[in-house]
């Protein structure tokens, strides 16, 4: 593979400037890996660890787009359920007095009025483990919205709880065990998935990024999700939980923009609504996410000032990141670790777009 030495540059100052600890970076063009190259270290505390292309990384919310979001279509593909479906129309256990007029479109483009976050953990580590995730589920059956459904965006991890819930009850099936039976396994990702809890060891330990030194949890977290509320169910929800490497995430978004490429092509993954997903959701001129996923803003994106407006991507509290360029078959996807040792560390949201902005510079430019 070719040596990008301005690339290689840019990454080793942002090591020496303690935006992360480690990162591995992934550019492709189509079928392409262009750049697969990892920097830093994938620990630092208790000792110093070696990042690898192959280190496994907490995905944080790229959970979102790569697990929930995907299982959501697949219902729809089967026709179990449809995007304008609202609360009113799927009844119990989700219909709740202001909720009515909620759909499953505004929930995946976060219009749905729900809030942001809260910290339920804080509220359910008291519970027995079996009761925790039906009550997490309660907490966001009731919580207020904070304006009306589809007057405005604001990102929102509860709706993905409400998205995970609605899975199991029309799936049959829990979300871990769709991702395993219904998509990363058909597609042979061995290491993209869920690490559920289990209260033992976790195996191989050293084929993990670790991110947070915790001081809830009073340890550096090394393939155990660093997201509260999901840490406290179990491992698996909607919002947070998915693990994985540079290589199979790319696996699995080629997949994808295979299915949008050939919409009538019978696959894994239903072309059209691939299409349909990878749209944007107007709520303002020019704004407004995708369906499951992020696009590029008008101004101040991660993405930087290059990637064209049909682009679809994420970013994971933990560090990680990919951007989608459609038009040009261009993928970015970054893996960091720059939670660790603290989440106090926000060095990444300048760096973000400065390193997308070069890797456009250099290759498509």
């Amino acid at each position: 593979m070719p040596d990008y030495p301005s690339i290689d540059r840019t990454m080793t100052a942002a090591l020496e400037e303690g935006v992360f600890p480690g990162a591995v970076l992934l550019v492709a063009r189509g079928e392409e890996i262009l750049i697969q190259r990892a920097y830093g270290f994938a620990a630092l505390i208790p000792e110093q660890r070696p990042l690898t292309p192959d280190t496994i990384f907490d995905l944080a919310s790229l959970t979102k787009p790569l697990a929930t979001t995907l299982a959501v279509m697949a219902l729809i593909a089967e026709g179990r359920l449809s995007l304008d479906q609202t609360f009113q129309q799927l009844g119990e256990p989700f219909l709740v007095p202001g909720k009515e007029s909620v759909s499953i479109r505004q929930l995946l483009a976060h219009t749905s009025g729900l809030p942001a976050y809260q910290t339920y953990y804080r509220h359910l580590a008291d519970l027995p483990l079996s009761k925790r995730k039906p009550a997490l589920r309660e907490m966001v059956r009731q919580e207020p919205l904070q304006f009306p459904p589809g007057a405005a965006t604001l990102y929102s991890d509860l709706g993905f709880i409400y998205l995970e819930w609605l899975v199991e009850i029309l799936g049959g099936q829990d979300l871990q065990r769709w991702t395993i039976e219904r998509c990363f396994g058909p597609l042979g990702l061995e290491t993209l998935g869920f690490r559920p809890l289990t209260g033992e060891p976790v195996v191989h330990p050293e084929r993990y990024a670790a991110t947070e030194n915790c001081p809830w949890r009073k340890k550096i977290l090394v393939g155990e999700v660093h997201d509260e509320n999901t840490y406290t169910v179990g491992g698996v929800s909607g919002q947070a939980g998915l693990f994985g490497t540079v290589g199979e995430v790319f696996r699995l978004l080629r997949a994808l923009k295979n299915a949008y490429d050939q919409p009538d092509t019978p696959g894994l993954f239903n072309g059209r609504l691939v299409r349909t997903f990878w749209q944007r959701q107007t709520v303002a001129e020019g704004e407004g996410r995708a369906l499951g996923f992020d696009m590029p803003s008008r101004e101040g994106s991660s993405a930087g000032r290059f990637f064209s407006p049909r682009t679809v991507g994420h970013l994971g509290f933990t560090g990680t990141s990919f951007w989608f360029n459609l038009e040009r078959d261009f993928l970015v996807i970054l893996l960091t670790n720059r939670i660790h040792p603290t989440r106090r560390n926000e060095k990444i949201r300048s760096f973000r777009p400065k390193i997308h902005d070069q890797v456009i510079e250099v290759f498509l430019r």
